[in-house]
This record gives structure tokens, sequence and C-alpha cells, in this order.
């Protein structure tokens, strides 16, 4: 199983970028989905990207074309870039990972949480 840390969130300004990145402790090959989700003041948490282990990325609609998922199996880490980041964005982030149970791997771990924070 693993164990994930995220970093890279603070304050972004519209229009600006931001990159968080979400390192993995353990047997990466154990996970079969990576996801960012987030979660705002009063809302649910919603998935914003996700990626597999094959590499097929999928993103809300509310973030496509803006927002990248990506991952490093060398560096153990997957990451999120943001761009033309509007202040909606504000929210904590948070990073998955689903176990692949095919191998069995019956798990989803979360991060402990980044928060990120769109202002001018």
């Amino acid at each position: 199983q693993v164990r994930l840390v995220e970093s890279g969130g603070g304050l972004g300004q519209p229009g600006g970028s931001l990159r968080l990145s979400c390192a993995v402790f353990g047997d990466i090959y154990s996970v079969s989905v990576w996801g960012w989700y987030r979660q705002a003041p009063g809302s649910e948490r919603d998935r914003v990207a996700s990626i597999t282990n094959s590499g097929t990325t999928d993103y809300a609609d509310s973030v496509k074309g803006r927002f990248t998922i990506s991952r490093d199996n060398a560096d153990s880490t997957v990451y999120l870039q943001m761009n033309d980041l509007k202040p909606e964005d504000t929210a904590a982030y948070y990073c998955n990972a689903v176990g692949n149970a095919a191998l069995g791997f019956d798990f989803s771990r979360w991060g402990q949480g980044i928060e990120v924070t769109v202002s001018s």
C-alpha cells in the first residue's frame, strides 16, 4: 500500500499557474488509478483529474484545457499542473490512489490535502 503527501499549494494569481506534487511512499506499482480531487468550503469533494497506470487521463469539464495530470514513476510523484487559474479553483486539493484490484490490492488512499487560493 501507499502513503501520499501533497505539496506545492498556496496563493496563485488569476491567470497564473501552480503545480501540485503528490509524493508516493510505498509500492507505486500497486496503484491502478491516481487522482486529484478538490473540496471548497461547504461543498463536496469532487474529482479534478485522474490518470491510470497505463497513462490514460481524464478531467473534469471545469479544468479541461487548463490542468494537466502526470506521473513520474522514477520519482514516485504524481503532479497536477494548473494553468490559467480562476478564483473558483480555490479549494483544498487531495491526492488519491486506488489499488489495483486485479493484483489483489484493494485500497483507496488519500493525502492530507493542501490549500490552493486563487486571488489577486
